[in-house]
């Protein structure tokens, strides 16, 4: 909702204050659909030529999420950390191998039923698992755990990341791709070179809307989509560093209350609840 917010904001100032100084909106009604349909439909081919359809998937999918926001919140954060909880703390009471019913089916789990959010997370879920499953298997050195782990989320975080670029570098494009536009209408106009300055003029001034459109596309749109892009995937990548930042502290040999306290300091501070919350959800989780 924000973002629509300040698109409609930026288009009131830019037309408001154009219509307020004498200009007319006609010229740019009429030049708009054609320069639309060059500068976008330009913009959109080179796109699917640098990217394959995978990433132009994952592209629409990060713009829905532009719209929609991020995908995790203060309770996510708790949940995530009092399903930790209740691993970490299993695996000290009863040894790794009680986990094993938890990690091999996980959509069996009474664990991970009371979370269908994560259950559902196609990252967090087969991450807590595979990671729990190594514990088991004797793979216990946290430093070796923790050096996997940083090399998978630098993986994770260079993946999810593309979509931004990949907009970005639409971004840059689209000024380019104004004047491709403008330039085609002065070709245009120059092939009516015969006709009254009046109508010269006009199509000189649909010429320019190209330029104005790729600026205007370029810095008003593109440009900060693919910021908002990039910094809710920074924001989002935390939610995996504390599952990391669990586990490697459970392999310290820390207490389940100071692992998943070493794991809450790594949520966005925005999101992050606080001692005497995550205390207080970890008192009353049951499991059955």
């Amino acid at each position: 909702m924000l973002v629509i917010g300040g698109l409609v904001f930026l288009l009131v100032c830019v037309f408001g204050s154009y219509m307020a100084s004498g200009g007319s909106l006609g010229v740019l009604l009429e030049a708009l659909p054609f320069e639309i349909l060059t500068i976008g439909g330009a913009a959109v081919g080179s796109f699917v030529m640098a990217n394959s359809i995978y990433d132009v998937k994952h592209t629409l999918v990060a713009l829905r999420k532009v719209l929609k926001g991020t995908d995790y919140n203060k309770s996510d954060y708790i949940d995530l950390l009092c399903l930790l909880f209740f691993f970490v703390r299993l695996a000290s009471t009863k040894g790794s191998m009680a986990l094993e019913p938890h990690i091999e089916k996980p959509l069996e789990s009474a664990a991970f039923r009371k979370f269908p959010k994560i259950l559902a997370n196609h990252h967090a879920c087969p991450m807590i698992c595979d990671y729990l499953r190594m514990v088991g298997m004797n793979a216990d050195d946290p430093h070796q755990i923790e050096d996997v782990m940083g090399r998978e989320l630098k993986k994770m975080l260079y993946e999810e990341l593309h979509p931004a670029h990949a907009m970005q570098t639409i971004a840059d494009a689209l000024p380019a791709l104004g004047i491709v536009a403008a330039v085609l209408g002065v070709v245009k106009t120059m092939s009516h070179i015969d006709q009254p300055p009046a109508v010269l003029g006009a199509m000189i001034g649909s010429a320019l809307v190209g330029t104005f459109l790729g600026v205007l596309l370029a810095y008003g749109l593109a440009g900060p989509c693919a910021s908002r892009m990039k910094s809710m995937v920074e924001e989002e990548s935390k939610y995996f560093e504390v599952i990391r930042a669990v586990l490697v502290a459970h392999l310290h040999g820390n207490a389940p209350q100071v692992s998943v306290e070493a794991g809450r300091k790594m949520a966005p501070n925005q999101h992050m609840p606080t001692f005497f919350e995550l205390e207080n959800a970890v008192q009353d989780l049951q499991i059955g």
